[in-house]
């Protein structure tokens, strides 16, 4: 790390961020949630937007000089639309988990009842387990994979839906190698009248590339963060339909944040942007041929792949 204000003014903090610059750039880091964003999404995240409160939505703020906020934000939320194909966009959300909790909020009463993948299956905390707020407040029954060919068992999924009859069903995964069957689980979720959240987290860039299929449109929601697979700036995003624009808005502020972090909504559009990009799409058809090489090998190796 080269000498800068911070390395005069805490020689500790520069330093442990330099051995982390070394370590990142000699290390091969195969963690989606790790990805490596470019340097005008750094250069935007350490801007003087950190500085900024802006509480509200673009034109309707309840703090003085927020029209270059506005202009931020709204070049992020119509970027998210036009990649996704999405009627709104909320880029607010602080994480993915805060994302989610934005929808159980808005559509959900405590008590109500979640159906979704089991965390030891590939599932994550965020949908319902009992160590998460959302396993605390909402009633939590789980579906998983077929042990003997590691996918999702969609008849067993449809089965549980129709006895434990969900005001929600969540599709998506921390840890799910395979592709989910949107529209499936959306005819379950419609078979049983509950909705359907898809949390895309983990592979945000591949569907923004068009690699994985898109559940803008099945989905009632899609969730995700926005620093993994799409690498753009640290949070989270929701994306709905008109019809459930407000009430999502409002479940994220003033339900459940205060200020937007405004300086990583302008490493989201710019991570945005670059994701519009041909070579965008380059990158992620390399990363799943990586994938698929890497899984090949280690099968012909004896390795079982899952």
């Amino acid at each position: 790390m080269e000498s800068s204000k911070l390395a005069e003014t805490d020689p500790a903090v520069a330093s442990a961020i330099s051995a982390e610059e070394d370590r990142q750039e000699n290390n091969l880091e195969m963690i989606a949630s790790e990805n490596h964003v470019s340097e005008a999404v750094l250069e935007a995240q350490g801007s003087v937007l950190t500085n900024k409160y802006a509480e509200g939505y673009p034109k309707s703020r309840y703090y003085g000089g927020c029209e270059h906020m506005d202009t931020v934000e709204q070049t992020a939320i119509d970027r998210a639309k036009e990649l996704f194909g999405a009627e709104h966009a909320n880029v607010q959300p602080h994480s993915g988990t805060q994302a989610n909790m934005g929808v159980y909020f808005a559509m959900l009463d405590p008590g109500d009842k979640i159906l979704s993948l089991n965390l030891n299956h590939g599932g994550h905390l965020s949908h319902g387990h009992h160590v998460n707020f959302s396993g605390q407040f909402y009633e939590v029954e789980q579906y998983g994979v077929d042990p003997e060919t590691g996918y999702i068992d969609y008849d067993e999924l449809e089965s549980i839906a129709k006895e434990f009859s969900p005001d929600l069903i969540v599709s998506g995964s921390s840890a799910y190698p395979r592709e989910f069957d949107f529209e499936r689980i959306s005819r379950v979720a419609d078979q049983v009248d509950a909705y359907h959240l898809a949390d895309i987290a983990h592979i945000t860039g591949l569907v923004a590339a068009g690699i994985h299929s898109n559940p803008v449109g099945t989905a009632d929601f899609v969730t995700g963060s926005t620093h993994k697979t799409i690498r753009a700036g640290r949070g989270g995003m929701i994306l709905t339909s008109e019809e459930h624009a407000e009430v999502i808005d409002k479940a994220i502020f003033p339900g459940g944040q205060g200020g937007p972090l405004m300086h990583n909504i302008a490493g989201k559009a710019v991570g945005f942007k670059e994701a519009l990009q041909p070579e965008f799409v380059e990158y992620a058809e390399q990363v799943v041929a990586n994938a698929q090489t890497l899984a090949t090998t280690l099968q012909e190796r004896g390795f079982s792949v899952v």
